[in-house]
């Protein structure tokens, strides 16, 4: 599920950076200027995009860091809560093997 999510991002990441590019570039085309002024254009307008893109996935990584970090923090309170519930289930099972041990005995030296 992980890697669905992953893959989803990563093609929504690079169809954004090709989109925002080829958008850029017809604009650029259909409007009215010469060759080096259109050229000068297309590099800026790339320069912001591909800028904008890193903004982004800056952005992408920093939340999924922040999401694996609260994942990591509830799966070890849950492990933790476990033990616990563990814990206290054996010592309960020890009590009431040792009171059922100790009734036969006690029932026998009578």
């Amino acid at each position: 599920m992980a890697n669905e999510n992953d893959g989803m991002a990563k093609g929504l990441i690079v169809g954004f950076i090709a989109g925002s590019v080829v958008g850029a570039i017809l604009a650029l085309l259909y409007a009215p200027k010469s060759g080096k002024e259109l050229r000068k254009d297309i590099k800026e307008k790339t320069v912001e995009v591909v800028e904008k893109g890193e903004e982004y996935v800056a952005k992408a990584r920093s939340r999924a860091a922040e999401i694996v970090n609260e994942g990591k923090k509830k799966s070890d309170e849950l492990i933790s809560d476990a033990r616990k519930q563990a814990d206290s289930l054996m010592g309960d099972a020890e009590r009431i093997l040792s009171g059922a041990r100790g009734k036969p005995g006690e029932s026998a030296r009578s």
